[in-house]
C-alpha cells in the first residue's frame, strides 16, 4: 500500500491517468457527497474482497481509495485488504473527502 496526499490525487485527475477512484464509506454517505469518478465500494461489506474485484477487475490497475478524514481508518483497512488480495498499486488518500472539499475542490453531491 502507498500513500497519495491531495496535491498528488488532484494532478493524477488532471493529467487523465487511468486509475480506479474508490470511496469506501457506506452507499449513504457516498450519496451525500464523493470525489469526481468515484464509485463506491463499501469496506464493511461482508464480501469486500468480491465487490472490490467486480468493481475494478484489473489487479495491476492503480487505484485511490479513501473515506472521510484521517480519523477514519476504512481506507486503510480496504487498502490492506486489497493488498492481501493481489492489488499491486493501491494508493490510501488517508486525509478523505473532508479535505478535497475543505480545499474547495470539486465534488458530486446529492446522488
Amino acid at each position: 500500500m502507498h500513500t497519495i496526499d491531495r496535491a498528488e490525487l488532484s494532478r493524477w485527475m488532471d493529467e487523465g491517468r487511468d486509475f480506479a477512484l474508490v470511496e469506501v464509506l457506506s452507499p449513504e454517505a457516498y450519496r451525500n457527497f464523493h470525489l469526481p469518478n468515484a464509485i463506491n465500494v463499501p469496506v464493511d461489506q461482508k464480501r469486500f474482497e468480491a465487490a472490490i474485484e467486480w468493481a475494478v477487475p484489473a489487479k495491476n490497475r492503480p487505484v485511490v481509495v479513501y473515506c472521510q478524514d484521517r480519523d477514519c481508518d476504512a481506507s486503510t483497512k480496504a487498502a490492506e485488504r486489497m493488498d492481501r488480495s493481489g492489488y499491486a498499486q493501491v494508493y490510501d488518500y488517508a486525509a478523505g473527502k473532508m479535505d478535497w472539499r475543505n480545499a474547495g475542490l470539486p465534488v458530486h453531491e446529492g446522488r
